[in-house]
């Protein structure tokens, strides 16, 4: 008996980056686990969409399959698209064994991600010393998805033992652009922004391009294929593999 697939499930961008990343995450994740059959799909905008691949390995002959949300807070897209894809691939295939696990979420082990892509950037802007730092996320019109990103920008500042805050590109302040400034006010010059984004796209775009204008010295790359994004993956689906089996 097969292990069951797994779909790692992104939201989809029409910025052609987004997609490469995420076809170099599921490789980072098959190159961990090559006895898996792993598939990669899109809610929106790029291709392959979730249906097709289901549809792809329904024929390949797999009954069961993981979901594994490639989404970083659980906002509306993991509470209502992931809940209706799935609902309308088990009426498709009413035999079919199919979970969603819990998305990729805000692990602490994703700091050491953040600090490895942000030195990357530091070395690149010559700068060796900073007095703050700003968490850059997408944002979200659910409060308690922002409050999560606040919570792992503490978490970040009290490790570094520098002042912190989190912003937002879209749907939330403060801005990228105003939490430099604020920093700025208070007479802070060495800004630096961690991209808290799992892809390149036009918002990660967006918010590098307002804190730089504000003067932030540097804004780190998003989380992107990283093999601690590609661990995380796996351990979800490790917990989605085990609620297949009946009790």
């Amino acid at each position: 008996m097969s292990a069951p697939a797994l779909i790692a499930l992104a939201h989809g961008s029409r910025d052609p980056r987004s997609a490469a990343t995420v076809k170099e995450l599921v490789a980072a994740t098959k190159a961990l686990r090559p006895d898996l059959r792993i598939e990669r799909a899109f809610l929106d905008h790029a291709r392959p969409s979730f249906h097709t691949v289901v549809d792809r390995l329904v024929k390949a002959g797999f009954d069961e399959i993981v979901v594994v949300p490639l989404l970083l807070v659980e906002a509306f897209h993991a509470k209502v698209d992931v809940p209706e894809v799935i609902a309308e691939a088990t009426t498709r295939h009413p035999d079919l064994k199919i979970r969603a696990t819990q998305v990729l979420g805000l692990e602490p082990r994703f700091l050491e991600v953040l600090d490895e892509r942000l030195r990357t950037a530091l070395k690149e802007a010559r700068v060796r010393e900073l007095d703050a730092l700003v968490l850059a996320g997408a944002g979200s019109s659910d409060p308690l998805a922002n409050q999560a990103v606040a919570r792992l920008a503490r978490l970040w500042g009290a490790h570094h033992r520098l002042p912190v805050v989190a912003a937002y590109a879209a749907s939330a302040p403060p801005a990228t652009g105003e939490a430099v400034r604020t920093f700025r006010a208070e007479g802070r010059r060495h800004i630096a922004v961690a991209s808290l984004f799992l892809a390149p796209g036009n918002l990660p775009d967006r918010a590098a391009e307002l804190a730089l204008e504000a003067g932030a010295v540097a804004v780190s790359e998003p989380l992107g294929a990283h093999e601690e994004v590609a661990r995380t993956i796996l351990a979800r689906y490790a917990v989605g593999a085990v609620e297949l089996v009946p009790v």
